[in-house]
Parts: structure tokens; sequence; C-alpha cells
């Protein structure tokens, strides 16, 4: 019988600032978790003061890894400069690839109420950091949900749970991206795959874990828990929202230099240097 997963680190989010002046907290990518192979960053943006957040993000480039934003609430705005727009909305997920290059801006949708969402970065094996840029913009009614028993639902953004497959493809390093949402009776189940890099983060409520000690642990709001890979997954939680990331580490240099993630510092040069003759 496999036995149950353990919380191997505990990280709360730090404030900062980032793009135009939009108030985050940082999750991954601060100094007590620089990154999570193959994580880079995890943002959450949560206000009902536009001061917090209308300044957005304006025109920057990246270079060398995957930007994922999820919309919870609100609505934003993505432009870049090979001339495609996107328009993400409550619910909704955008994957986008920046491979070899792109300059791109967003920008809040609007200009009162609440936004809240996340933005991950996922990095790029060195084979595919120069590959053409591309997105993955899926409107909240394409994705997959499982109903759970007493009223809770899973969303599956990546990977597959139960009998339903996510909606975000050929990415190599194989996510799995789930929005589980409990209610006071459910229970959410599912083994995590040896091998692979596996965290859960409560955005909301708090949850209890079922560990290798077969006791609930809780896990509070706003808390991110890294996980013993190869075992099960056992969760419960009163009105808790968590969001449950898992995907294979790609175990190669991390060299990065601001939007830029690449393998060595002659990469980032050259990035810098493309950059700057307008090359992306």
């Amino acid at each position: 019988m496999m036995s149950y997963t353990s919380i191997l680190k505990r990280i709360t989010g730090t404030f900062v600032q980032d793009g135009a002046g939009v108030n985050l907290s940082r999750i991954i990518g601060q100094p007590r978790l620089r990154n999570l192979d193959p994580f880079l960053l995890l943002d959450e943006f949560k206000s009902e003061s536009s001061k917090d957040y209308i300044a957005g993000f304006p025109s920057h480039p990246h270079r060398g890894f995957e930007t994922v934003t999820y919309m919870l609430h609100g609505a934003m705005r993505h432009r870049d400069n090979q001339n495609n727009e996107g328009h993400l909305r409550t619910g909704d997920i955008q994957w986008m690839t920046a491979g070899r290059g792109i300059v791109h801006e967003e920008m809040p949708e609007q200009d009162n109420g609440l936004l809240w969402g996340f933005q991950l970065w996922v990095n790029l094996p060195s084979a595919q950091k120069m590959c053409n840029p591309r997105y993955q913009d899926i409107a909240s009614h394409f994705i997959q949900e499982i109903n759970l028993t007493h009223g809770g639902i899973v969303r599956i953004i990546a990977g597959q749970y139960q009998d339903k497959q996510g909606v975000i493809k050929d990415v190599s390093v194989k996510p799995e991206y789930f929005d589980v949402r409990l209610t006071e009776k459910d229970i959410f189940e599912h083994t995590i795959e040896e091998g692979r890099t596996s965290f859960l983060y409560v955005y909301l409520g708090e949850i209890e874990l079922f560990d290798s000690h077969e006791k609930w642990e809780k896990i509070h709001t706003n808390e991110l828990a890294v996980l013993d890979p190869g075992k099960r997954l056992k969760l419960q939680g009163e009105k808790a929202g968590v969001l449950f990331l898992s995907a294979f580490p790609i175990r190669e240099p991390i060299v990065q230099y601001g939007p830029f993630v690449m393998n060595n510092p002659q990469e980032i040069e050259q990035a810098i240097n493309d950059y700057r003759e307008g090359n992306f």
C-alpha cells in the first residue's frame, strides 16, 4: 500500500512590488525559496484597491522560460510585439512560452474592484530555450472540472485527474496544475509520481494534509508546502482553496538576470544584446 506524502518545507510569501508598482506576494523566487526546479517564481496578486494594481506590467521582455497567468477574479489584458492580444477574465488561464524572446505587457482591464490571480514561471530545458514563442490562452469554460461528492470541485488546468485531462498541452516538464476547492466533507486524493517536484499553495481558508504518520497536518492561508514525491496526497478542508502543482525537474544550471533565464552567463549577455538590438 502506498504511503502518504509529508511536508518537506513550508514557505510564506513576502511582500514585493513589481511591474510599474503592483503589490504582490512572492512565494517562489524570494530569498527563502529562490526556485523549486522547474518552478522559478510564484506570485499572488490580490487587492480590491486599484492603487495596488492599476499601474500593471508595462512592456517588458522574457527569454528562456514560460509564464503562466491564472485569474481567480478580475480581468487583465495582454499584448506583445508580435501583435498578439489576449484578454484574461475570471477563471481563465494563459500559458505563454517565451522561448527565444518576446516583449509584452500585462495591464488590468479594470479600475476598481477585486483583482486576484497568480503568475507562475516555469523553466525550459536548454534544448528548448530558443524555441519560437507560443501561447495557450484558455477561457474558463474550456477548463475541465471534476465535481467532488459534497460540492467541492477540482479544476484541471494541466495534467490528468481521474478520467479528465487538463487543457494545457505539450509542455516539456509534464506539469500537473489543479485548482482544488474543498467543502467541509470533501476529500481530495491524488498520487504524486516519483521524481516530480510538487507543492501546495493555500489561497483560501486552511487545509489539512493526511501525512506519512497518518495524522492530519494543517496548512494555513498563504502558505506553500513542498511535498515528498512518490506518495499519496490526501487533503480535506472547509471552504478552502488550494493550488496543487507538480512537474519533472530539469536539473540544469539556472542563470537568471531579471526576465532572462538561461544556462550560463554568456547566454544572458547574448539575451541582453539581442533585446537591445530589437531582435526579440
